[in-house]
């Protein structure tokens, strides 16, 4: 069935201009709306219109859209960015279907698309019951195809997309970034922790393995992004400082005595805020000197495996953890939530607790998870890309999506 694609903001790579030529070459019509000059400089000459509108103007601008172009479907990256929210409201009240992309739930070699909303908006059920019917009727999805996706070519196609915005002023005059900080402070500050990593690879390799070798119970609490749409908006968190102050709270009060805490920081942490100085602070306010750890890099694959539990708000470490069956607690609601799979009792009583998910459920889990919201590719190499416009397809064309079909 011939439809009509409307495009919004999308990741800083070639990737939806790339999707927009595949679904022309299907019989589809594209139309896509371009919010600043790095959405005009990557989409190209393709078939577009420019809302150069304050925010309250868009919902009338869509409307038009929609009607000229008899748009049935709209694709954007990420449903909590100021310019998406409504309009990802007002499509679906008019019928139109919204294609969410996202970072992949599963890790390195997915991505996400699902229909109306993506984390906290997700229309998967709840229910880990569903999950083992539904599971055990699905094929065992393997990792995907691996390919290669060398970080500088993310930060390239950023740093591109960014520079095009010196236009905005003149071409989009009333834009307003969804991004907390200024791309060049972000860029230097980039810089200047990438270097600093360098230097502590060794100290970090050295801390894992006394760790491992040790046999001390230890507990992580890998960081996330504070500018992430997971913490602002799908958390009671307002930053990285508030969990691990609500965390080491709850560690000291109730952990085993001779049980360490390991905090790990994100890979893409920028270095804006000194979390090294923050843990030290509190670790002296909860009495916590000397079982406090810090990593700013370090191999999961090691430290996991003997890891006492996991503590995340919703990181979809989280889920990697449950999957190499390690005791996990999460402090809001991710789409891994499930009894069975992380510990359902307050954080005072996790550290106590040994239960470990189960193995069964966490494959029927994945199954489905593949299945209906993850596309084997990325978003930023060509090989990446090139394998993701293959396999989003099947989850974009089909009149019922196959969560649709399941449920």
């Amino acid at each position: 069935m011939r439809r009509s694609f409307l495009f919004l903001q999308g990741v800083c790579s070639p990737f939806f201009a790339r999707l927009a030529d595949r679904l022309t070459a299907d019989g589809h019509r594209v139309h896509k709306i371009n919010f600043n000059a790095g959405d005009l400089v990557y989409w190209g000459a393709r078939p577009a219109s420019n809302f150069r509108g304050q925010l309250a103007q868009l919902r009338d601008f869509l409307d038009a859209r929609y009607r000229r172009h008899g748009i049935t479907d709209q694709v954007l990256f990420g449903d909590r960015r100021p310019l998406h929210r409504p309009a990802v409201n007002h499509a679906s009240s008019l019928g139109i279907r919204n294609h969410v992309f996202e970072e992949g739930y599963l890790r390195p070699h997915w991505v996400t698309l699902e229909r109306e909303g993506v984390n906290g908006h997700s229309l998967l059920p709840r229910d880990p019951d569903w999950f083992r019917r539904v599971g055990e009727q699905l094929p065992n999805y393997g990792n995907g195809q691996p390919f290669g996706s060398p970080f500088r070519i993310r930060a390239a196609h950023d740093v591109a997309y960014h520079l095009a915005g010196i236009a905005n002023p003149i071409l989009f005059p009333r834009y307003q970034t969804h991004a907390p900080v200024n791309a060049a402070i972000e860029y230097a500050a980039y810089l200047r922790r990438f270097t600093m990593l360098r230097f502590r690879q060794s100290s970090d390799d050295a801390l894992i393995d006394r760790l491992v070798s040790a046999g001390q119970p230890f507990y992580l609490l890998p960081l996330q992004l504070g500018s992430d749409a997971q913490i602002r908006d799908h958390s009671r968190f307002d930053d990285m400082r508030d969990v691990m102050e609500f965390v080491m709270d709850s560690f000291a009060r109730n952990a085993p005595g001779e049980a360490r805490l390991v905090i790990k920081n994100h890979p893409l942490d920028p270095g804006l805020v000194r979390h090294q100085r923050t843990i030290a602070g509190l670790a002296k306010r909860f009495a916590l000197s000397g079982r406090i750890d810090y990593l700013e890099s370090g191999n999961l694959d090691k430290l996991l495996p003997p890891v006492r539990g996991v503590v995340t708000v919703n990181s979809t470490l989280g889920c990697l953890s449950v999957g190499m069956g390690c005791p996990t607690v999460t402090l809001s609601d991710p789409i891994y939530n499930l009894p069975g799979l992380t510990f359902q009792g307050p954080l005072d009583e996790f550290w106590q607790s040994e239960v470990r998910p189960d193995a069964e459920l966490f494959r029927c889990f994945r199954n489905t998870l593949i299945h209906t919201t993850q596309v084997n590719g990325g978003f930023y190499c060509r090989t990446g890309i090139r394998m993701a416009v293959d396999n989003c397809l099947r989850l974009l064309e089909p009149e019922r999506s196959p969560l649709d079909e399941l449920l």
